[in-house]
């Protein structure tokens, strides 16, 4: 199975607009450090795969632990709700 990573282009004017703005260029004709903050913040890179990969291990250790230690688990948060429902749990 081949994962290809995609990336989202934004337009080149688009691009231009965000990096060049007059009064933000240093003395080597670059972009200042406020030009290339804004460019970055608004560019649409993400690490979709890694947060997807976060959550579904995370479900996954929910599930085990579920699994193995159900009535523990089931006791412990009745143990701690009883002070504040006057012990009906």
């Amino acid at each position: 199975m081949t994962v290809h990573r995609t990336r989202l282009h934004r337009s080149p004017r688009r691009a231009r607009a965000l990096t060049t703005s007059p009064g933000q260029v240093d003395a080597s004709g670059r972009p200042g450090l406020a030009a290339r903050l804004i460019a970055r913040l608004g560019s649409d890179r993400g690490d979709v795969p890694g947060w997807v990969l976060i959550t579904l291990m995370t479900a996954g250790i929910v599930v085990a632990l579920w699994a193995v230690a159900s009535d523990q688990i089931v006791q412990i948060f009745e143990n701690a709700m009883a002070p504040f429902l006057g012990g009906s749990l």
